[in-house]
């Protein structure tokens, strides 16, 4: 991933986000053309501390040929973007750009023995249910056992040993505080991807927010002042 310094995650901030978001798109190449396919997974850590991403696929599915534990697959594990105009800036002579939050994970593949995959798909479906709460979670004992080994017997179980971690968070870093201040606020009014990049840009700079606060309360209480002493 081309990320330039502005925008660099460090590793432990990358993870989280990758696990947080627990959905992406996994690729391969098989020595003709890339393969992928998007697929929720969970990051789990081998006893040296190594991250490792488990996940699933269709037993038709191309990647499996290419899961031999030693060639290199790619996670790309992408959150919210925004397009922003350059009419929003203060300063001149800006030039589009687009927002957003996005994670490469990268290692061998290999495949999961029938018990490490019983264990996964408990794993995947509980993470995923914990966001429903307070719904009472589903879990696979709901299920009538033929039916659950009918259908495991569809998938085949997978986990990556990630080798490296990229992290690229581009949210306008490099601007000055009035021009970040300037493109969160118009990215407030758009889509629900846009305020969700308009939070983060705020999170990541809260001081230049307050300052904006208290500079058009400031502002009002001087207007206020005006209108009650005027004629």
């Amino acid at each position: 991933m081309y990320t330039p310094p502005h925008f660099k995650q460090d590793r432990a901030a990358s993870l989280k986000f990758a696990d947080e978001r627990g959905f992406g798109t996994m690729c391969a190449f098989d020595g003709k053309k890339p393969i992928a396919s998007p697929l929720p997974f969970y990051l789990t850590y081998a006893a040296d501390g190594t991250p490792q991403a488990a996940f699933h696929v269709a037993r038709h599915n191309p990647l499996l040929k290419l899961a031999d534990g030693a060639t290199s697959w790619l996670l790309a594990v992408n959150g919210p973007d925004a397009y922003v105009s350059p009419d929003w800036y203060v300063s001149p002579d800006q030039v589009p750009t687009w927002l957003y939050q996005s994670v490469h994970l990268s290692g061998p593949v290999r495949l999961l023995s029938d018990d490490e995959l019983s264990v996964q798909v408990d794993t995947l479906s509980d993470k995923f249910e914990s966001w429903l709460l307070p719904k009472k979670p589903w879990t696979s004992g709901k299920m009538t056992a033929g039916r659950l080994e009918t259908m495991k017997k569809g998938i085949v179980g997978l986990v990556m040993t990630v080798e490296e971690v990229e992290g690229s968070f581009k949210l306008n870093q490099h601007k000055s505080d009035a021009d970040h201040v300037a493109i969160a606020d118009a990215l407030n009014a758009g889509d629900a991807d846009a305020r969700q990049i308009s939070h983060l840009m705020r999170q990541a700079r809260p001081q230049a927010f307050a300052e904006q606060a208290f500079a058009e309360q400031a502002f009002a209480d001087d207007t206020n002042m005006l209108e009650r002493s005027a004629p």
